[in-house]
């Protein structure tokens, strides 16, 4: 058994989705909330893969949260938690939708968010962040989160990452989103978009397998095209999953700018053939969540 360090920490919100399924928006929503606090970046993998950093994928298992590697994330968790006092944490990275047990073994009374997005437009959408140019100041705002014995192991993979857009033929990322097992395969040899779907199949999968094994209390399920269509009356449910009490107010001035403009928009974006390989890799699942006719 192991006896991980005792630093007490409140119960945090993690926010569990694949890349491009809503996960800034419900974290932006949450956080404007006066309950709720999150980083001032949009992801901290840094952190959760600190102590596990040159593992080839976000695969992790828990054992692999070993005393040390919990030691530090709860840490950074409690240093974060008391400088915004009386407010729930929400944490979103994308990458934990491949090892939700990992996050659970770190932070055992964690409750869990988990929102799904049609794959088809998750793909569409993943497909821009790939080609999409490298952004300073976003690195940067993420830069703040590295430890500081891993800034070295990082810097030589940005310039490596560097190099390779400027080499390859393909004028796009050399990795981008959730590094799952046979992902540089999946990307080689399909179209992006494709390589995308799989990217999402693998995610989605992977979080509905671990999330159910964990008390049901603590995890909640929410579809994107629900919360986009109805945002104040999920925000309310949310909150009320989270035991957090928020004036119904507030909620609503804050839903006004959410958008369903971006649901089946994969429709104009991806072609014909597109969507026919994207039905081949990922089919079973979209069918499954009720996205496609069986």
């Amino acid at each position: 058994m192991n006896h991980f360090p005792k630093i007490k920490i409140d119960p945090p919100a993690v926010i569990i989705g694949a890349a491009r399924s809503g996960t800034n928006m419900l974290r932006n929503l949450l956080s404007e909330l006066e309950p709720f606090a999150t980083w001032p970046c949009d992801e901290i993998n840094y952190i959760w893969r600190h102590g596990n950093r040159e593992f080839e994928t976000d695969e992790f298992t828990a054992e692999m949260a070993n005393e040390k590697t919990v030691a530090y994330i709860r840490k950074q968790f409690a240093r974060f938690a008391k400088d915004h006092p009386g407010k729930m944490v929400i944490e979103k990275t994308c990458a934990n939708t491949l090892r939700c047990e990992f996050v659970q073994a770190v932070l055992p009374n964690a409750k869990f968010i988990h929102i799904i997005r049609d794959g088809r437009d998750a793909a569409a959408s993943a497909s821009l962040r790939w080609n999409a140019g490298l952004d300073i100041g976003y690195l940067m705002k993420k830069a703040r989160y590295v430890p500081k014995t891993d800034v070295p192991y990082y810097a030589l993979r940005y310039l490596g990452s560097h190099i390779y857009r400027l080499t390859a033929k393909k004028d796009r990322l050399s990795t981008w989103g959730p590094k799952f097992t046979g992902m540089q395969t999946a990307f080689e040899q399909n179209d992006l978009a494709v390589g995308c779907a799989i990217q999402w199949k693998s995610c989605v999968s992977k979080a509905i397998e671990q999330l159910g094994k964990l008390d049901q209390k603590k995890v909640m399920t929410v579809r994107y095209e629900a919360v986009t269509s109805d945002p104040a009356m999920w925000l309310n449910k949310i909150c009320e999953f989270l035991d957090r009490d928020v004036a119904p107010v507030s909620i609503a001035e804050l839903t006004d700018s959410v958008s369903k403009k971006s649901v089946g928009k994969w429709q104009k974006q991806l072609s014909e053939l597109q969507v026919q390989q994207i039905n081949e890799v990922a089919g079973d699942l979209l069918t499954k969540l009720g996205y496609v006719e069986p």
